[in-house]
């Protein structure tokens, strides 16, 4: 990750995507480690500066609470970044380099600068340097956490800036010299005022480039103003040294180079844009910046990304030199370095001898060159642009073409199609569309299926006044019929979608053509490995010139390179497939290898990765799989089923494995396929043990294990424990198998009551962890953490769902994930943090939604309801609780109802709705014993005695209470301090009525839990 300290505090993915901190004393937490990153900022130091003075009520337990949301932050952003958030005695730091803060990037490029005898390159690297940081005016030195630092920093980037001038000057670049130094003379930035005002090499900078631009009367009159706010401000002279260039400048002394009248004016034949630039802020100044670190840049991209229109946009800015814009597409493919100087010698009007060699006329002054559309005579252009630039020092040039020119010091600037925003709101400004909410998904419809290029939304939105929204996003699969409505005064290539790809497909050899076409059966992404296989042979050099071509798209991952096709050059290229006769042959071998990776199992871990990372190919090998009615999709669905189950895919799951099983039945298959109806909450009247003896011997531990799996939570709690202990008596020496299987047995003792046995049996997973996946780890450890947590042990039980939520973390697991971070928000829940609880259920509810999880997302909101309520927010606790009732009704096993109508109860109660609360109670009670949870039972009967109490009935609510007490301490449960309030409250209404003595004796009495009613 990168980090920014000079302006507001800001962090950035390696990706370069910004990541935002919405909490104020989170950002200033990451300020003050920004400030000295590496190194332990002490907790005292931390505090002082979070709270200034005002501190909360335990200031240790907030700042642990603002670190954990600073690490859930990265998190967020780049799964694993936690840990640069590190504890370490006597406080915290955040373990990054220094130059991965823009003030350590900028100090490390200034020494290695200051240490450079050559003067292009110190200017490069001065320039590097201060891009690294921006502008001064960006900076905010209201935060009084970075101010100092920030101080430090003013005067070696003033120091910065004028080096940079005076290493320009040596070589002769005037324009770019003055640029750097005109903020500090002219006022622009206010934010270096009163740290450096009266810097006698700053001005002889200001100066000497003015001069050298040709502007004497300029540069005489930047002394004047200089000398006389010195004299005003602090009654001084000019130094000798400035007095001395002032008169040379006066002579026109030889030693400044020519004389004035020597220099031509500026002149440019830049295109006009036409409308506003959009969706490039980021790549204009980059662009900018990058050329004025260096002396050539070439923007890369797809045909119709908008390569032009950026360099023109960024040479605008160049204003005070001469610009010339040299347009390439008109030349005939493979066109030579002759041809090439002929048309920059018209450009920049040269006659007879002096066309014979524009590098003459180009020396005469620092100049911009752009030179557009290179990539069909990139050879010629790489050519004759090197050759300027070693003729010309002060020459400048800023190229376009789908490939990089391949010359010493490209700077490399690859222009991507537009982000999703940024593609609507072009689409929107060249469309007539309406402002509701249907209309906005139809526009970002197109602008995916269209991959953000914004020739392809232009042309489409052409469409708009003819089909209309939705009828231009059902039609894009006709996009190159459909998109013919480019502009007259357009070139050729620009006015379809066809033409614009049909110019880089000629520009490619015969067998980039071929390995292109073949490439075009993978959907998504694909590996260099995958490529190969799926092109039938060795297409490492191809694909190379593909990329540079920017006809394939490359992302460097971890796990190695991943390559794409945008969508447009892959249904072009699969016309070009279908017309070579290659498509059935091509997809074959996308099978064949799909099917092959799926079952290598190497780790869960891998298996996972797989699943998630290829699942468009996987699709797209199952359905070449189907429609050949090939065996091998059986393979394929049953090697696929786990990864895609554990990864929350379950309407995926079923739709794979009912096309299969539409090819013919299959034991194993329908094993997995009634697991997943379970998993999803579907109602399930299958006989699961006859199902389980159905598959071969060999898998039949499996098939018990997966189906106690699947049903646990969701159905009789009987079915469940007795496939459990089924398949822990056939697994033999698969351990592993065993070890999941008492993982689920575990869960069942838990809801059962059986305390001891749920933690044995969970405990020797975690013991024997060797024998144990890690996903089985996780399930026994966040079970272990709901003991704990039942029995009080809030320590342990927050140390155990913890381990568990970064065990599923690392894996990916996120459905995992929302409940263990559930179970951290119960267990700040019980110790009273409400903050930290809902902080962790809102972050838990948001995890369950992404992956489309509803009995995750249900358990997430169910803890923002208990926090609500004990937090006295009675209406909002309903509100969040109504909406599960019926829902959870519809569920085998009714996961949760007992909990969600005894809570609904309660705050029926408490807003003095007696009759409405037994009611609910009573349901509550009837739900607590069809799952025969003795701790839901009792709950239930507290739930009732509230209810009696407010409605006159002390003596009956004081045997209820007892009778909750009695059947909780039968399973070694009683209730822990943290879930004592509603048995508290309505234990003190009660004693209130009756006296303690009449309390006592009612509460002795205890009614028998088989006596009670629940209303049925």
């Amino acid at each position: 990750m990168r980090f920014g300290v000079l302006g507001a505090v800001d962090v950035r993915t390696e990706d370069g995507v910004r990541v935002e901190i919405p909490e104020a004393k989170v950002r200033a937490l990451l300020a003050v480690l920004l400030t000295v990153p590496g190194k332990v900022v002490s907790a005292d130091r931390l505090i002082r500066d979070l709270w200034d003075g005002e501190l909360p009520a335990n200031p240790a337990n907030a700042l642990q609470h603002k670190v954990s949301q600073l690490r859930g932050v990265f998190d967020k952003a780049e799964p694993g970044a936690r840990k640069l958030v590190v504890h370490r005695a006597p406080g915290y730091l955040l373990d990054v380099p220094a130059d991965a803060v823009d003030v350590g990037r900028f100090r490390l490029l200034l020494r290695e600068a200051r240490a450079t005898k050559d003067a292009a390159e110190r200017a490069a690297l001065l320039g590097e340097a201060l891009a690294a940081c921006g502008s001064p005016d960006d900076i905010d030195d209201d935060n009084p956490v970075l101010r100092v630092a920030r101080a430090e920093y003013f005067a070696d980037l003033i120091a910065a800036i004028e080096e940079r001038g005076a290493a320009l000057l040596e070589i002769g670049d005037h324009a770019r010299a003055l640029d750097g130094v005109r903020g500090l003379m002219s006022g622009n930035f206010p934010a270096l005022h009163g740290h450096s005002p009266h810097r006698p090499l700053a001005r002889s900078v200001h100066m000497r480039a003015l001069y050298g631009l040709g502007r004497q009367a300029e540069a005489l009159d930047s002394f004047a103003q200089f000398r006389d706010r010195l004299a005003e401000e602090t009654g001084l002279d000019p130094s000798p040294d400035l007095v001395a260039l002032h008169h040379a400048i006066l002579r026109q002394d030889p030693s400044l180079g020519p004389p004035p009248a020597a220099i031509a004016p500026p002149r440019t034949n830049l295109p006009a844009p036409v409308g506003e630039i959009i969706g490039r802020d980021a790549d204009v100044p980059a662009v900018v910046a990058a050329l004025g670190a260096g002396r050539l840049v070439t923007l890369t991209g797809p045909g119709g990304v908008g390569k032009t229109r950026l360099a023109v946009e960024a040479a605008r800015s160049f204003d005070d030199r001469p610009v010339w814009f040299l347009d390439l597409a008109g030349l005939a493919a493979g066109a030579g370095a002759e041809t090439l100087i002929d048309v920059l010698a018209t450009t920049l009007g040269l006659r007879d001898e002096a066309a014979a060699d524009p590098a003459v006329a180009l020396r005469a002054v620092p100049t911009l060159l752009v030179v557009d559309n290179c990539e069909h005579v990139v050879d010629a252009a790489a050519c004759v642009v090197s050759r300027l630039l070693r003729e010309v020092p002060g020459l400048r040039v800023l190229a376009t073409g789908q490939e990089p020119l391949s010359v010493g010091g490209e700077n490399v600037h690859p222009v991507a199609p537009l982000p999703a925003e940024a593609a609507a709101e072009l689409f929107r400004s060249l469309a007539t569309v309406p402002s509701d909410v249907d209309a906005a998904r139809a526009v970002a419809a197109i602008c995916a299926r269209l991959d953000g290029i914004p020739l392809a939304l232009e042309l489409a939105a052409t469409r708009v006044r003819t089909l209309g929204l939705h009828g231009l996003a059902q039609r894009l699969d006709e996009r190159f019929t459909l998109l013919t409505g480019g502009g007259r005064d357009a070139p050729g290539r620009h006015r379809t979608l066809r033409a614009m790809i049909d110019w880089s497909w000629e520009l490619a050899t015969v067998a980039e053509r071929e390995t292109l076409r073949r490439l075009s059966v993978h959907a998504g992404g694909w590996t260099l490995a995958a490529a190969g296989t799926v092109a039938g042979r060795d297409v490492l050099d191809e694909l190379t010139r593909l990329v540079d071509r920017s006809l394939v798209a490359m992302t460097d991952t971890t796990a190695g390179p991943r390559y794409r096709l945008l969508e447009s050059v892959r249904a072009y290229a699969a016309e070009r497939l279908e017309e070579a006769g290659e498509t059935r042959e091509t997809a074959l071998r996308h099978l064949a290898h799909y099917l092959a990776e799926a079952t290598r199992h190497l780790s869960l871990v891998d298996d996972l990765r797989f699943a998630d990372t290829e699942a468009p190919n996987l699709r797209a090998a199952l359905g070449t799989a189907l429609a050949e009615a090939d065996e091998r999709a059986r393979t394929l669905v049953d090697a696929l089923a786990w990864p895609q189950i554990l990864n929350g895919r379950y309407a995926e799951t079923a739709r794979s494995l009912d096309a299969v099983l539409a090819l013919g039945e299959d034991a194993k298959l329908r094993v997995w396929r009634t697991g997943v109806a379970l998993l999803a909450g579907e109602s399930c009247d299958a006989d699961l043990r006859a199902l389980a003896e159905a598959v071969p011997e060999k898998e039949r531990p499996w098939a018990f294990w997966f189906l106690a799996h699947a049903n646990r939570g969701f159905g009789d709690l009987d079915v469940t424990a007795a496939l459990a202990d089924t398949a822990i008596e056939t697994a033999g020496y698969e351990v592993s198998l065993a070890a999941a299987a008492r993982a689920v047995r575990a869960s069942v003792h838990r809801v059962r009551g059986d305390f001891a046995a749920a933690e044995a049996d969970a405990a020797a997973v975690v013991r024997f962890e060797m024998f144990a996946d890690p996903w089985t780890l996780s399930t026994a450890t966040g079970t272990l953490a709901v003991v704990a947590e039942i029995r009080g042990d809030y320590d342990r039980a927050e140390r155990l769902h913890g381990k568990a939520l970064r065990s599923a973390e690392e894996l990916g697991l996120w459905i995992e994930a929302s409940f263990q971070r559930s179970g951290l928000g119960r267990i700040a829940l019980l110790r009273g943090d409400h903050a930290a609880a809902d902080d962790h259920h809102a972050r838990a509810a948001e995890l369950a939604r992404a992956q489309g999880h509803v009995v995750a997302e249900e358990f997430a909101e169910v803890g923002l309801a208990l926090s609500a309520r004990r937090q006295g927010r009675h209406a909002e606790a309903e509100r969040l609780l109504a909406r599960w009732v019926d829902w959870l009704r519809t569920v085998d096993g009714e996961p949760g109802l007992a909990l969600v109508l005894a809570e609904l109860g309660f705050a029926a109660e408490q807003l003095g709705d007696h009759a409405k609360a037994l009611r609910l109670h009573r349901d509550g009670l009837a739900a607590a014993r069809r799952i025969g949870d003795p701790r839901a039972v009792a709950l239930a009967f507290e739930g009732m005695a509230g209810a009696h109490a407010a409605d006159g009935e002390p003596a009956l609510a004081a045997r209820l209470l007892g009778a909750a007490a009695t059947l909780r301490e039968s399973v070694g449960a009683p209730l822990p301090a943290g879930e004592r309030g509603d048995v508290e409250r309505i234990g003190a209404r009660v004693r209130e009525a009756l006296g303690e003595a009449g309390f006592s004796a009612e509460f002795a009495t205890a009614l028998a839990p088989e006596t009670v009613s629940d209303g049925s």
